[in-house]
């Protein structure tokens, strides 16, 4: 491809995007809120952008084959703030992705877009959506967004609800883990599938408790090679007993299941660590 786009570039997951994605293409351009991100990769440009601002995304999508939308408040947090970077800021990609022609939009959804079902259903790509946060309910609409513009507009997404892009280190990692390996191959497929519509895909590697089914995303190709099985031993010999009676435990959101809407998710997972 002449030109991709990476939102998010400073990010946990972005960060490990951009080596990949800058050999996929002539041209990669990372933005993020951050000066900087330090040594660029052979044609790979920086550009300071606040995606909550169309005038400061459009320019970044001008001749872009395809956008990997990573770029948004990764925790829950005030209403006001998950509206202005991860509502707003994603209707400025796809709006910015259909006035330019940009072929699809790669988005980082997330498990927490249906974090209030019991991970002891089995659920799809299909099921319902029931978000567990301001953060999760963002999620919903990034995906619904997807839907509406390919349905309308013919701009192609693949939804990636990712679980926990983590080193593994607590029992619910053991399903959920998705490795950095298994993430970018992910991204990988999601870009060189020739069509993919408008598709949800679970981010979750190939754990023998994986509480998700991607069944009907199979056409991606992605095949994750990683397993959380590997830790478990030494994860289970240390945890706590489960509590069935603890919607942190028993739904696919974890502790975003009980936290406090606008409150973060993810100090209350440091604190219990």
């Amino acid at each position: 491809m002449k030109k991709l786009v990476l939102t998010g570039a400073a990010g946990a997951l972005g960060g490990r995007l951009r080596g990949p994605l800058s050999k996929m293409c002539d041209t990669l351009i990372s933005t993020d809120l951050a000066q900087d991100v330090g040594p660029l990769f052979e044609g790979e440009t920086y550009v300071k952008a606040d995606m909550g601002v169309m005038a400061e995304v459009d320019p970044l999508l001008q001749g872009a084959d395809m956008v990997v939308h990573f770029g948004a408040i990764a925790d829950e947090a005030p209403f006001d703030d998950i509206l202005h970077s991860n509502i707003l800021g994603a209707y400025n990609v796809w709006e910015a992705a259909y006035q330019h022609g940009v072929k699809r939009v790669v988005y980082a959804s997330s498990i927490h877009a249906v974090g209030m079902h019991k991970k002891t259903d089995f659920i799809g790509t299909d099921a319902p959506l029931r978000p567990d946060t301001f953060y999760g309910l963002a999620k919903c609409f990034g995906e619904n967004l997807g839907s509406l513009y390919w349905d309308k507009r013919g701009v192609e997404s693949v939804c990636l609800r990712i679980l926990s892009c983590a080193p593994v280190g607590n029992a619910r990692a053991l399903g959920s883990w998705l490795s950095y390996d298994d993430l970018v191959h992910l991204v990988e497929r999601s870009i060189t599938t020739p069509i993919t519509g408008h598709v949800i895909v679970y981010g979750v590697s190939n754990n023998d408790r994986a509480p998700v089914d991607n069944a009907k995303a199979s056409f991606l190709g992605y095949r994750p090679k990683d397993n959380a099985e590997d830790f478990a031993a030494e994860i289970l010999a240390k945890a706590d007993p489960a509590d069935p009676q603890n919607p942190g435990q028993m739904c696919h959101g974890g502790p975003f299941a009980v936290v406090e809407l606008g409150k973060s998710g993810v100090s209350l997972i440091k604190a219990s660590k």
